[in-house]
């Protein structure tokens, strides 16, 4: 079981936070298809679904704040984005 906080430290879920896309691209450089896809459409709901198979024994509410955050960003952005192409 890995724990988040002996991988990485407060900065990192800044990087994540702020420029999700960068930092999944550079944290992880792996995976097939769907990981490009992912970090293509919704880099925030892959970082999520990361979480959840990476640390969702040892840290349970980190995860739980991960789908809470993708969730809320991702469509948070998207309607952001409709607006503007309805102007």
């Amino acid at each position: 079981m890995t724990d988040f906080w002996t991988v990485h430290g407060f900065g990192f879920i800044l990087c994540m936070f702020f420029f999700p896309r960068l930092t999944l691209f550079f944290a992880t450089l792996c995976g097939g298809v769907w990981w490009w896809l992912g970090l293509i459409f919704v880099p925030r709901i892959t970082v999520a679904v990361l979480a959840t198979i990476t640390y969702g024994h040892s840290n349970p509410a980190l995860v739980a704040f991960t789908w809470l955050w993708a969730f809320l960003l991702e469509f948070t952005e998207k309607a952001g984005s409709q607006r503007l192409a309805d102007q």
